[in-house]
């Protein structure tokens, strides 16, 4: 993936090195790697695993930046970029106007409007802020505990929450949150899933209207690598050795590398429409 010379966002907010560990009270455990690969799911509902209550995270001296960390910044400032872009024209062609989302950039723990958050929860949006928050140590756990390398698989990460930042615009995040306060568990699990495998097709959307980003040879495979590497069925039997599908709550390989496909082959968001798919 050639994307070097491409634009960087103006939409980041570097807070790495400010701390977050000083937090006085009860933290958010976790009690195992492997749990933590499964809170790590893309697009992780906030509310399930923030402490919203007050925590300010203390400012501390900038931690040193590796050099992977840095060139993990400037692509990930580039992909931003290339979302507002592909988005913007998007939205443009239906009268609307794209709101642009943040990015912020943590190391170890972080404040949103969603709550108080470590680093075990991945990368995760808040539609309380409209903000996308990134501890980029994930992308090492990407590629050495997942097994999916690759700098479009980091990519793919990045416009996986920037798809649940549409949602939020479209008004459909608000809308699946209300039908999941009336049905059972399984049901609002299984809406969930709809939920997280259109931000996956909205993925691929971006990555068929790439405009700054330019793919190469194998740059697809690594993003479906990815998306197969974080599949509910996958993670529950790296976990616990079965599979419980009525708990899926993000949806199987399968259907992330379905879903992640559609939206590449088509490049239209009319497409990913997994609420009323006959076949998720």
């Amino acid at each position: 993936m050639r994307w070097e010379t491409g634009r960087r966002s103006i939409n980041i907010e570097d807070r790495r090195g400010m701390g977050g560990g000083g937090r006085r009270g009860a933290g958010i455990g976790i009690g195992s790697v492997i749990l933590a690969l499964i809170a790590m799911f893309f697009g992780i509902d906030p509310s399930i695993v923030l402490d919203s209550g007050p925590s300010p995270y203390l400012e501390s001296p900038p931690a040193q930046v590796s050099p992977a960390d840095e060139r993990s910044a400037e692509l990930v400032s580039v992909v931003l970029a290339d979302t507002e872009e592909t988005w913007g024209a998007l939205f443009q062609q239906q009268g609307a106007r794209y709101v642009e989302p943040r990015l912020v950039l943590f190391s170890g723990a972080v404040e949103s409007a969603c709550g108080y958050a470590q680093a075990a929860v991945g990368p995760f949006y808040c539609p309380l802020d409209q903000k996308i928050y990134i501890d980029l140590s994930f992308y090492e756990d990407l590629r050495t505990q997942l097994g999916a390398p690759g700098e479009f698989a980091q990519a793919y990460v990045l416009a996986h929450e920037v798809g649940h930042h549409v949602q939020n615009l479209l008004g459909i995040s608000s809308q699946v949150q209300s039908l999941q306060r009336r049905v059972s568990r399984t049901e609002a699990n299984q809406l969930s899933v709809m939920l997280e495998l259109q931000a996956d097709c909205f993925a691929g959307v971006w990555g068929h209207n790439a405009q700054i980003v330019q793919l190469e040879t194998g740059d697809l495979e690594a993003a479906l690598n990815a998306a197969a590497a974080i599949g509910d069925d996958r993670l529950q039997r790296r976990s616990q050795g079965y599979v419980v599908p009525e708990s899926f709550t993000h949806g199987s390989s399968a259907q992330r590398v379905r879903w992640f496909r559609q939206g590449v082959n088509t490049g239209d968001p009319e497409q990913c429409n997994t609420f009323e798919a006959q076949r998720l």
